[in-house]
């Protein structure tokens, strides 16, 4: 198997909302884009916009909230002043303020927000992840 990670959807309560909130921040919709889901090109990653119900229904689950869901996206940023402005856009967008950006103990600048549903993104300048010229971050050799 080849390690890979292609798709990320999010099951959102409302999704005209979730999509305005997401171009606001930034992100443009793919023309695969369809009126119940929405689909964004993140480098070779693409990130999905679906109904939070449907979503449950089409993976065979029960909806039911689950408060923290122990899982958040990224954004890692080139530099500590990228990181301000993609932050603040994402609150200018709608976004709610979770944790500041701030000093952290590994050695970066980091914070959180949380999206229309409540998703958590990290927004991260990580001086040992260092992105590519498309934004494609790899990891130092174990």
């Amino acid at each position: 198997m080849q390690p890979r990670l292609t798709l990320v959807t999010l099951g959102v309560a409302d999704l005209a909302r979730s999509r305005a909130f997401y171009e606001a921040w930034g992100l443009k919709a793919s023309s695969a884009s369809q009126p119940s889901v929405a689909f964004y090109q993140a480098n070779g990653l693409a990130l999905a916009l679906f109904g939070r119900a449907d979503l449950a229904k089409d993976a065979g689950v029960e909806d039911k909230p689950t408060g923290f869901a122990a899982i958040t996206l990224a954004y890692n940023a080139r530099s500590r002043e990228e990181a301000d402005e993609v932050y603040a856009l994402a609150v200018t967008a709608g976004a709610k303020q979770v944790k500041p950006l701030q000093d952290v103990f590994w050695g970066g600048y980091s914070g959180y927000f949380a999206d229309p549903d409540g998703h958590l993104w990290e927004v991260a300048w990580n001086p040992s992840f260092p992105l590519d010229e498309q934004g494609h971050m790899f990891l130092p050799d174990a």
